[in-house]
């Protein structure tokens, strides 16, 4: 009879792998319990729903076993779900996304025929980083839910869930310059949302 894995055995171990290509319910179980909670904690950055949150996981599960036999270890079992999490939260986001989502253009800097920026604005300090990090999670979050669909979804992958350029790209199924553009763009709409905060705060 197959014993279970300990759950704090490593999910990248090669025996545990083949167990799960072999399709053995035990480690299919173990895989469950070990990853759950941080799939989970991943799908709830992206969708504020808690119910949305764990369908997105659940189908990521079911992605994940169907997949299971050709999974070929070039990458650790965990960044593999993390990845496949990611895609049913983008998916879901996808069949949600509103058709009069607002545009980024109002949030962007606005110049003058001359070159420079209207309504420039107090400076940050020692920059927008060490500003950010003065305010709570839960404004910067408000904040990043107010940008359209496109923007929001690069600037979670790319800062919040620190994938490089690359790996955004294969995930929205687009170039690596547009996710270049759209997060600098992203990056601009979400200063303008945080400002009146940040400015406010250091009054």
């Amino acid at each position: 009879m197959t014993t279970q894995l300990p759950i704090q055995n490593d999910l990248s171990d090669g025996a545990f792998i083949n167990r799960l290509r072999s399709g053995d319910a035990a480690a299919y179980e173990t895989l469950v319990k070990v990853s759950a909670g941080r799939m989970l904690a991943v799908a709830r950055r992206f969708l504020r729903n808690d119910e949305d949150a764990q369908d997105a996981v659940q189908e990521a599960f079911i992605q994940a076993f169907k997949a299971l036999p050709e999974f070929e270890a070039r990458c650790a079992l965990t960044t593999w779900l993390h990845s496949i999490t990611v895609r049913s939260c983008l998916m879901k986001l996808r069949r949600q996304r509103s058709r009069n989502e607002s545009s980024i253009e109002a949030l962007l800097p606005q110049y003058a025929s001359d070159g420079h920026r209207v309504s420039p604005g107090s400076a940050w300090g020692n920059g927008e980083t060490e500003a950010m990090a003065t305010e709570s999670r839960d404004l910067i979050r408000k904040c990043i839910d107010k940008l359209p669909g496109d923007y929001r979804n690069i600037l979670m992958l790319r800062d919040i869930e620190e994938m490089d350029t690359r790996e955004v790209a294969t995930q929205l199924e687009i170039s690596e310059s547009l996710v270049k553009t759209r997060l600098h763009r992203a990056r601009q709409a979400l200063r303008t949302l945080l400002e009146p905060h940040i400015l406010g705060a250091s009054l």
